[in-house]
């Protein structure tokens, strides 16, 4: 019995950290990346709470190292666990925690514990710390070289050991499994769900070993119920494990005690809408493509790091394509989606938004609800915020009534809630088509807003049938249409 017991004490804890602890009515997150802690307190309060927004992913919370030009990736440098970086301070950070719990959207943070730095001449943190990083000694930690892993390249990813103990493109590589280290990382970490975050992304987590991971999740406290956070709620922990298929380590070594992230999803739908595959596929979209069980991916198009490295994948740099794939991300229900909300870049390495003097910029909102000030801001386009209400209005909804051309125009509905169509073919998509809402007038979300029982954009009429002609037609700015019960006019 006391075996049974523990049992289903250590599966009640891994369910809970799959389990993203959205406030009800709220659905998916945005990562804001390289956003400052008070500028995404201000963001969840105006914009992401109202629209329905389950979470924000921030950038990494701790001490970095500063690299001369200021790089986006400077950040994944860790020099301490300290909460001091350009996004802002410790007490910050704690404001903007409770501001946005308070406005309904929960708070993901990066954290870095693969790693320390690389080796820098002069090692000087965001937060003022310093540390000699020939001699992998980091006073503010502290870390001494006994806490590393033997210096080592990674040069082989068919090799586990290999991609493991050895240094990710130079970074210091933490040994985990040294008691000393699970316990400065487990501070780390229950440190902030003290001040009432709901959960991680697990940067590096394929350069971990899962055993290790696996004891250190486990130490982790329940969140903080004075968040509004259920009693002995688990943090929601999704892990970085890149896997396209091809090398040693799978993603399916880490998916039995937490949430992985699913890099095939945004790789497929923007091979997809490159053209390089049919929509039509998309019928039996989920497991049986090789992508994890639903409830353990989290899913994206793009990421601050595929969005640079991986031309194939879809950006905002094409818009009317990445506007589509990640309607169909949030129209489908399959995984936990993530919205990318972009600084505007040419180069890999380019700086976010910054002042003379390496001060991030704040992004400046423009009447029309888009960013400027060298933000991108897709979380705010119509074409997307839109789907994220189309997506809440179709929660606990499978999918109904798969139509397709036999090529790439498709269409679905969600229950009896929503209903899409995309149009990725070179012909205009004129079809009468079963949309399973109840007869009326509705609003295209994609085209337009419905404001004040008015919409902006395309209006449908769903007939007594519960059909409706749908036209998508090639030369639109947009390739999909969306309704759901909620844009109902009359």
């Amino acid at each position: 019995m006391q075996v049974l017991v523990y049992t289903l004490v250590i599966l009640s804890a891994v369910a809970g950290q799959k389990d993203s602890h959205y406030v009800p009515g709220h659905d998916g997150m945005v990562h804001l990346f390289e956003w400052k802690w008070l500028d995404i307190a201000n963001e969840c309060e105006r914009f992401l709470g109202p629209i329905g927004y389950g979470g924000v992913q921030v950038s990494p919370i701790q001490e970095n190292v500063i690299v001369g030009n200021r790089p986006w990736w400077e950040r994944y440098q860790p020099i301490s666990y300290i909460w001091h970086t350009r996004s802002g301070t410790a007490k910050e950070f704690t404001e903007m925690v409770r501001r946005c719990n308070n406005a309904g959207v929960r708070i993901y943070v990066d954290v870095v514990f693969n790693h320390m730095t690389g080796t820098h001449e002069t090692a000087l943190g965001t937060g003022g710390s310093k540390a000699n990083t020939h001699t992998l000694d980091y006073p503010a930690v502290p870390y001494t070289r006994n806490h590393f892993n033997s210096p080592c390249a990674i040069t082989n990813y068919q090799d586990p050991v290999n991609v493991r103990n050895c240094e990710l493109v130079g970074l210091h590589d933490l040994d985990q499994s040294k008691e000393y280290v699970r316990e400065k990382i487990v501070n780390f970490l229950n440190s902030a769900i003290n001040v009432g975050v709901a959960g991680f992304r697990v940067d590096a987590a394929k350069h971990m070993w899962p055993n290790d991971l696996k004891e250190i999740y486990s130490r982790l406290k329940n969140l903080n119920t004075q968040h509004n956070f259920p009693k002995d709620a688990r943090p929601y922990i999704f892990q970085e494990v890149i896997d396209y298929g091809g090398e040693a380590i799978s993603k399916y070594e880490y998916n039995g005690f937490a949430a992985v992230t699913e890099f095939r999803h945004g790789m497929e739908i923007s091979n997809a809408l490159r053209g390089n595959n049919y929509l039509k596929w998309f019928v039996n979209w989920g497991e049986a493509w090789g992508l994890l069980p639903s409830r353990d991916a989290l899913v994206f198009i793009d990421n601050h790091d595929t969005q640079r490295g991986h031309p194939e994948i879809l950006t905002y740099k094409s818009s009317k394509l990445y506007k589509m794939a990640v309607a169909f991300m949030l129209a489908h229900p399959y995984g936990n989606p993530r919205v990318m909300s972009s600084f505007s870049f040419n180069n890999f390495d380019d700086t976010p938004p910054q002042d003379v003097n390496g001060n991030l910029l704040s992004p400046i909102i423009n009447p029309d609800n888009t960013c400027d000030n060298g933000f991108v801001c897709e979380h705010r386009w119509r074409q997307i915020y839109n789907m994220v209400r189309f997506r809440n209005v179709a929660n606990n909804t499978g999918i109904e009534n798969w139509w397709d051309n036999g090529q790439n125009q498709i269409a679905f509905c969600r229950g009896q809630n929503g209903f899409v169509a995309i149009n990725n073919d070179r012909f205009d998509l004129r079809q009468t088509l079963y949309t399973c809402l109840q007869p009326g007038v509705y609003c295209d979300v994609i085209s337009g807003d419905k404001i004040n029982n008015k919409c902006t954009g395309k209006v449908v009429n769903v007939q007594q049938d519960r059909k409706a002609h749908v036209e998508i037609l090639t030369n639109e700015e947009d390739g999909v249409l969306a309704i759901h019960a909620g844009s109902r006019l009359k």
